[in-house]
């Protein structure tokens, strides 16, 4: 199994950036798909969850700015990111859950300048 995430860069405060995690080897369907994220010296946290039947949680400090979907024909979920802030400069990580069965992306940088 393995998560592809891209989409990661360098945008300014207020922009917007879209990540996608592709999965391949995988039933992606059947999977439960998180989002996390670690900035510089803080712990991973969880951004937001997207289920198999597609509903949606967030954490507070992005809700209402981010979006999180899924397309099991193609494998991939997304992070739509909106007006972004410098605080959200961090590594974003997708994950899949199944069951007892755990898999991690490698992650994408995103920064966002003042």
């Amino acid at each position: 199994v393995q998560l592809q995430a891209s989409g990661g860069g360098l945008v300014q405060a207020g922009g917007s950036l879209r990540l996608s995690c592709e999965g391949s080897r995988i039933i992606f369907s059947i999977y439960v798909m998180d989002w996390y994220r670690q900035a510089p010296g803080k712990q991973r946290e969880l951004v937001g969850t997207i289920t198999r039947g597609g509903n949606t949680m967030y954490a507070d400090s992005v809700k209402g700015r981010f979006t999180i979907s899924r397309d099991n024909a193609k494998n991939t979920v997304y992070l739509q990111m909106n007006s972004l802030k410098p605080e959200d400069t961090a590594v974003y990580y997708c994950r899949a859950t199944m069951s007892q069965y755990t898999y991690w992306g490698q992650g994408t940088l995103v920064t966002v300048s003042s």
